[in-house]
C-alpha cells in the first residue's frame, strides 16, 4: 500500500484534482478528503478503472478553520464523479451534497429509504440556515463576503434529493465495472448502515457511524462481513459511556427536579435526528416513573418535528426495535410540537418552568441559538448537552466552562448552570468499536481510523495492541489499495 498527498499532484489515479479524463487503472485508491484529523465532513473518494465513486459527502463543522473548508474549492471537479454512497443522514455525512450538486454532479446518489427520508428533511433545513446566515451576516455587517452568499440554498437541497436511489439493506448493488455496494444495519440512526464496497481486486469496508448494541429505539446493528481494508469511526474511541447506577439519566432527572425549584427551565440542545426521538422517550419515561415534574415539553425544531414523524413512518417500522408500539414510544401526549416563529419567540419568556428540547446539538445554529440568548444570562435556568461535542462548537465552550459566549455578533454572559449527560449518545464507545472490528471476518488487512479527534490515535493504539495493523490517515491523504 502506496500513499500521497492530494495537494500539488496531477490527475492520476492516485491523486486527484482536475476534470481532464480519467486513465485506466486496475489498482484502486482511496483518499481521505474528510473525516480524518475531524469528527466532522466524511468524504471518502474512491478510484478504480477510471471512475470516481464518493462514500459520504459530509459538512465541516466545528472551528472556524473547519467551516471555511466548506468554501474551498473542492479537490477534484465534482462532475468526474461517477456515483456517491451515503451511510446515514446526519449533516457530517450528508451536508456538503448540495454544495457538489450546484458545482456540477449529477450521478446517482444511493442511500436506504431510511436516510433518503431524513436527508430531504435535514438537506432542506440546511439550505434553509444557510440563506438564513448569509442574510442574517448581511443585515449585521459581519461578513467578510460583499453580499453574503449561502453556501447552497433550499433549490439546491431539492434538486439533490432528485438524485437520490435506494437499496434496502442486505441487498447487493451492482454498480457497473465490477464494484458492488452492500449496506448492512449499523443502528445509529434510522436507515443508517456501514457499506462493504466489492472493487474487482479487493474490497473497502466503511463503518459509517457505528450505533450501540442497545438503541432506545431502534433494531440492534449487525455484523457485516470483513474486508481487507477497514474504515471505522473513532468519535467515542476514547472513552467508554457510562454504566448506570441506579437509575438511567439521574444527572438528567435531577438537573430538571433543582431547575424548575427554583422557577427555571431545562433547554437541551439535541440533534433533530435520533437524538430528539431518544430524549424524548427518557423524558416520557421519566415521567411516568414520577422522576420529574410533570412540566410541559416542548420540541423547537421544525427538523426535529420532522424528523419525529419520519421515525413514526409505517414504511419505517421495520427499523424500529421490537418493544417499539407504534406513537406512544414517544409519549406524544405529554409533548407539545412548536412549529412557528412566533411560538419559539415566547418560549425565550416561558410563563412557567419547561423542557425544550431544540437543535442543533452543539449550539451551532438554529433556534437552540437564540434561546440560549436569552436563557443563559439566567442563574435560574440549566443547559444540559446529551452527547459528543466538537471542538470549536458552541456547545464544548458552554461544557467546558466558557463564562461568556458569542453569538449574533454579541458576547452573552454564562450564568446559567451548564452540564453534560453523555449517556444519551448514539455512538459504539471505545469497547463496542474493539468488538465490531474483532467481530469481522475474514479480519481486515488493514484498518483506517477515521471520524476522530482525540479518539483517533487512541482506539489506532489500541487495534494495534490487538495485532490489527491501524492507521490514523491525513486529512486530503491518498492510499492504494493494492
Amino acid at each position: 500500500m502506496t500513499r500521497c498527498n492530494l495537494e500539488g499532484m496531477s490527475d492520476t489515479p492516485s491523486a486527484a484534482a482536475t476534470s481532464a479524463p480519467r486513465p485506466t487503472s486496475v489498482v484502486p485508491t482511496l483518499a481521505f478528503l474528510g473525516g480524518a484529523g475531524t469528527v466532522t465532513g466524511s468524504k471518502y473518494l474512491l478510484e478504480v478503472n477510471g471512475r470516481r465513486i464518493m462514500v459520504d459527502a459530509g459538512l465541516f463543522q466545528g472551528q472556524k478553520e473547519l467551516r471555511e473548508m466548506n468554501w474551498a474549492p473542492f479537490p477534484i471537479d465534482p462532475k468526474t464523479i461517477s456515483a456517491i454512497l451515503v451511510t446515514h443522514a446526519h449533516m457530517d455525512h450528508t451536508g456538503y451534497l448540495p454544495r457538489l450538486v450546484k458545482q456540477g454532479f449529477s450521478g446517482p446518489i444511493w442511500s436506504t429509504p431510511g436516510t433518503k427520508l431524513l436527508s430531504d428533511i435535514v438537506l432542506q433545513d440546511s439550505g434553509h440556515l444557510q440563506e438564513m446566515d448569509a442574510q442574517n451576516a448581511a443585515e449585521g455587517g459581519y461578513s467578510k463576503h460583499t453580499p453574503p452568499e449561502p453556501l447552497y440554498t433550499v433549490e439546491d437541497a431539492l434538486a439533490t434529493m432528485e438524485l437520490f436511489k435506494t437499496v434496502d439493506f442486505d441487498t447487493p448493488l451492482d454498480l457497473g465495472d465490477g464494484v458492488v455496494a452492500t449496506w448492512y444495519r449499523d443502528g445509529h440512526i434510522l436507515g443508517s448502515g456501514c457499506i462493504r464496497v466489492d472493487l474487482p481486486t479487493t474490497s473497502v469496508l466503511f463503518s459509517g457511524d457505528l450505533g450501540r448494541l442497545d438503541h432506545p429505539v431502534l433494531r440492534a446493528r449487525e455484523t457485516p462481513p470483513g474486508a481487507p481494508y477497514v474504515l471505522v469511526e473513532s468519535t467515542y474511541g476514547d472513552r467508554e459511556h457510562p454504566e448506570w447506577v441506579g437509575s438511567p439519566h439521574e444527572e438528567l432527572a435531577d438537573a430538571i427536579r433543582r431547575t424548575v425549584a427554583r422557577g427555571g427551565s431545562v433547554l437541551v440542545p439535541a440533534f433533530a435526528v435520533d437524538r430528539t426521538e431518544i430524549l424524548l422517550k427518557t423524558l416520557h419515561d421519566m415521567k411516568a416513573a414520577k422522576r420529574i415534574p410533570d412540566v410541559p415539553v416542548y420540541v423547537d425544531s421544525p427538523m426535529g418535528v420532522k424528523a419525529l414523524a419520519a421515525y413514526l413512518d409505517p414504511a419505517q417500522a421495520g427499523e424500529l426495535s421490537d418493544e417499539i408500539k407504534g406513537a406512544d414510544f414517544l409519549g406524544l401526549r405529554d409533548v407539545h410540537e412548536v412549529t412557528t416563529t412566533d411560538e419559539s419567540i415566547k418560549l425565550n419568556r416561558p410563563t412557567m418552568p419547561c423542557v425544550i428540547v431544540s437543535s442543533s446539538g452543539m449550539a451551532t445554529g438554529g433556534r437552540v441559538v437564540h434561546h440560549l440568548q436569552h436563557m443563559l444570562p439566567d442563574h435560574r435556568n440549566t443547559i444540559v448537552f446529551t452527547g459528543y461535542q466538537a471542538v470549536g462548537t458552541r456547545g464544548a465552550d458552554l461544557v467546558a466552562g466558557a463564562k461568556q459566549i458569542k453569538m449574533y455578533g454579541q458576547s452573552v454572559p454564562v450564568r446559567a448552570e451548564v452540564l453534560l449527560d453523555d449517556g444519551f449518545s448514539a455512538h459504539a464507545d471505545q469497547s463496542e468499536l474493539l468488538d465490531w472490528v474483532k467481530a469481522l471476518q475474514p479480519a481486515p488487512k488493514t484498518v483506517f481510523v477515521v471520524h476522530g479527534e482525540e479518539g483517533a490515535p487512541v482506539l489506532d493504539a489500541k487495534l494495534t495492541e490487538l495485532g490489527f495493523h491501524a492507521e490514523v490517515p491525513k486529512l486530503g491523504e491518498t492510499v492504494t489499495l493494492a
